[in-house]
């Protein structure tokens, strides 16, 4: 739960941040939040 919390904070951020970007823009912000996301689960699931 903790990593979908921080993806979803990472989505509000990027479209309230960013609103005008195109939409290529966020394509690729959507791969920054997923590598983010795998790295985050290795992070936090080895260390339990």
């Amino acid at each position: 739960m903790k990593i979908y919390v921080i993806w979803l904070i990472g989505v509000i951020a990027w479209n309230f941040g960013f609103p005008s970007m195109p939409p290529i823009a966020d394509v690729f912000a959507a791969i920054v939040l997923s590598v983010v996301n795998v790295v985050l689960r290795r992070i936090l699931y080895v260390n339990e």
